[in-house]
């Protein structure tokens, strides 16, 4: 019976867990919050207390975790805490869901084959609430060996797995792009209701007529619904669009391809990170627009 372990219980990743868990597999989880993994095993599953003793029980080892930097420590540690990719048995698979450039992740693949392991370039898309109803999407690219053991659990997570190449760095790319269109369209919905604000239209017929005409987008409804709720608890904070719009941008420039949209939407994600809302909601680069009065919270 193949075994499977997941890294990262973060919003993601204990939606993506329940999902496999739901699905009838036995789940071994690690999380650097003990806590969170102990509550998930009560449930049902294994909680680890180190990555060496979960990699060292499962065939497939999902990572969820924020980049590269925080994936090179899962796999091969920290300098204090070894990672999962020594204790792997030959030929298990590792499944690498994070947004990151897309060389990084060709060179990682080449990286484990070289340690006798296997590798699904897997990046996800859909939100916590989507990953819960194991209803995201997953961008694969892996060789046809890693997913014959990977692709059930892969299906268990996501109702869309769409396989984009035989070898690492497809899924990347993609992935990449839709953080493209993520990140303008989050800045663009942004500068519409602030516009809208300014001008002193009510913001919540706004959002009504926008949500029912050709300008909206599934941007501007979900993240505006925040704004006008006051509610910038972070569900994808204002970094994230920092890391993967500056991924974008480098990706381009490697290529000499102008990306100009992506280039002014970066630099309002880094103005709203700098003026203090780096952890905060996306939606929260509204707050970079001077002169307007955002929704109070209700009550």
């Amino acid at each position: 019976m193949t075994t499977v372990g997941l890294i990262g219980l973060g919003a993601m990743g204990s939606g993506m867990a329940a999902s496999l868990r739901r699905a009838g597999h036995s789940v071994q989880v690690f999380d650097v919050r003990r806590e969170v993994a102990a509550a998930f095993a009560k449930e049902g599953g294994t909680a680890h207390d180190s990555l060496a003793s979960l990699g060292a029980a499962c065939d497939v080892v999902v990572s969820v975790v924020v980049n590269a930097a925080q994936t090179e420590a899962v796999l091969f540690g920290d300098g204090s805490t070894p990672g999962c990719a020594a204790s792997m048995k030959p030929g298990s698979v590792f499944v690498m869901c994070s947004t990151v450039d897309p060389n990084w992740s060709v060179a990682l693949e080449s990286r484990l084959e070289a340690m006798g392991l296997r590798y699904v370039d897997a990046p996800i898309s859909g939100g916590a609430a989507k990953a819960a109803s194991g209803q995201m999407t997953m961008m694969t690219a892996g060789k046809p060996e890693a997913y014959a053991l990977a692709e059930p659990f892969l299906n268990a997570m996501a109702a869309k797995v769409y396989k984009l190449g035989d070898s690492a760095g497809a899924g990347s790319k993609v992935k990449i792009i839709n953080q493209l269109l993520a990140g303008v369209h989050i800045a663009a919905a942004a500068e519409a209701m602030a516009l809208g604000l300014r001008e002193g239209v009510d913001p919540a017929a706004l959002y009504e007529v926008i949500t029912n005409s050709a300008g909206n987008s599934w941007m501007f409804e979900n993240r505006m619904a925040h704004v006008l709720a006051a509610d910038y608890k972070p569900l994808s904070a204002v970094d994230i669009f920092v890391k993967d719009l500056g991924i974008v941008l480098d990706m381009a420039r490697a290529s000499k391809f102008p990306l100009p949209l992506s280039s002014t939407a970066h630099q309002m994600f880094m103005q709203a990170s700098t003026a203090g809302f780096a952890k905060e909601d996306d939606s929260a680069v509204i707050k970079i627009f001077p002169g307007i009065e955002l929704p109070k919270a209700p009550g």
